[in-house]
């Protein structure tokens, strides 16, 4: 692509845009923001649009601008939200922001030479400032008509609930942190979630009030499945970027997962794949959908993006387990992981001891067969597995060291019946 308009375009990441953003993009590199709500410790998948928004803003030559809230997140966001949120410490804000801040540097460079990424916390410039210092520069520019007609105002102002002045005044807040980074930073653009959107034109638009100069912004959809899900919201919860919320064996497991209905637009929007090759792969789905081609690539390269070359290794070996893979080298938590939802028995650490336990009393002990002689048949037919290798003869005795990290025994009747055994 050309410019990076082009390449937002195709891969179909432009809600809206104000006027002449494509004109600029084209003929000009410029300084664009995007904010953060340090709400948590850790980013999860529903921050990735804006992370990789910057991402290819700053592979065409841009600067990207990372803003952690640590200033706007004392307040809150009403975008998108039907109630208020509940209000953080600065202590909290100010710890989440260095949390979020190494997850950042997986996406963005801040070493290049030329347009280098850099992380803002606009607590900086928004904690000094005094309330009648801000109403008078700041406040006189807008109305309350104004600020009632944008969406996430007037949303809330039609529930029962209603907004509080403190979230009304979002949006100024926010308006002040585009005309700050204009200002010191020669920030021309500023880009976010379709939600964003009145929030976005509202700095726009205090731009040309006091500096009677042109900004811009840039809005993406808000992504959700086929289903109508928001991105990242699972049943066993949200999916985090921070690697010991969420595992990369599950961070891998939730993108392998994804409906064939949304998979290409995920490939478009997440991944540094370019249009040929995400044509091949779409090519590919329609001639054999059953093979899931798209989804390994997809979790392959968010994974990879996400948490590193070692890390996807450890979690394509983990998804290999359950079809008899190899074991060993993963720790005690991937077990974990990876044998969530198999059936399992804890049986105390002395059972393992001395000469260790019998493994045809063991199979019986956590109701893997019926019988002693049911383990001794499937046993002779190679059917049963300790930790994925086959358990050769009924004599065979198990011990602590067969336990992986200590704590974990994987039994296996046939291709597919596991057990786990944990050591207590």
């Amino acid at each position: 692509m050309s410019n990076v308009f082009d390449e937002f375009q195709w891969r179909g990441l432009v809600y809206d845009a104000t006027e002449e953003l494509p004109e600029l993009l084209a003929r000009e590199k410029v300084t664009a923001y995007i904010g953060f709500d340090p709400t948590s410790d850790s980013l999860q998948v529903g921050n990735l649009l804006a992370l990789m928004g910057l991402a290819r803003l700053q592979r065409f030559g841009h600067t990207p601008i990372a803003l952690a809230g640590g200033g706007t997140g004392m307040i809150g966001d009403p975008s998108g939200k039907a109630q208020e949120r509940q209000l953080l410490s600065r202590e909290q804000v100010e710890a989440n922001v260095e949390a979020i801040k190494v997850q950042m540097g997986r996406f963005l460079d801040f070493q290049v030479k030329g347009n280098p990424a850099r992380i803002l916390n606009n607590a900086d410039w928004l904690m000094s400032i005094s309330l009648i210092e801000f109403l008078r520069d700041i406040g006189k520019h807008f109305t309350v008509n104004y600020m009632m007609a944008k969406d996430s105002v007037k949303s809330r102002l039609e529930r029962e609930e209603g907004i509080s002045y403190t979230e009304f005044s979002y949006m100024l807040l926010q308006a002040y942190d585009f005309l700050h980074l204009f200002e010191h930073h020669g920030c021309k653009l500023q880009a976010g979630g379709s939600d964003q959107w009145g929030n976005i034109t509202a700095g726009v638009e205090l731009i040309r009030r006091m500096q009677g100069k042109r900004a811009y912004g840039l809005v993406y959809p808000l992504v959700t499945s086929a289903g109508g899900v928001k991105l990242g919201k699972t049943e066993s919860g949200t999916v985090w970027l921070d690697p010991n919320r969420t595992s990369p064996y599950r961070f891998y497991q939730f993108w392998l997962n994804q409906d064939d209905a949304d998979v290409i637009n995920y490939l478009k929007y997440f991944t540094w794949l370019g249009k040929p090759e995400i044509e091949e792969i779409e090519h590919k789905v329609k001639e054999h959908p059953e093979r899931r081609e798209a989804q390994r690539t997809l979790a392959q390269e968010m994974t990879r993006i996400a948490h590193g070359e070692a890390a996807l290794a450890g979690a394509e070996q983990a998804s290999r387990v359950l079809f008899g893979g190899e074991i060993a080298g993963l720790s005690a938590g991937d077990i974990q992981d990876i044998f969530a939802d198999v059936p399992s028995t804890r049986v105390p650490k002395q059972a393992f001891e001395a000469e260790g336990m019998d493994v045809v009393d063991l199979l019986q002990t956590v109701g893997l067969v019926r019988s002693k002689g049911e383990a001794r048949r499937l046993i002779a037919g190679g059917g049963i597995y300790a930790n994925n290798v086959r358990v050769g003869d009924e004599s065979e005795r198990v011990s602590l060291a067969d336990a992986i990290d200590g704590q974990f025994l994987v039994l296996r009747k046939g291709k597919k019946t596991y057990h786990v055994v944990q050591v207590v």
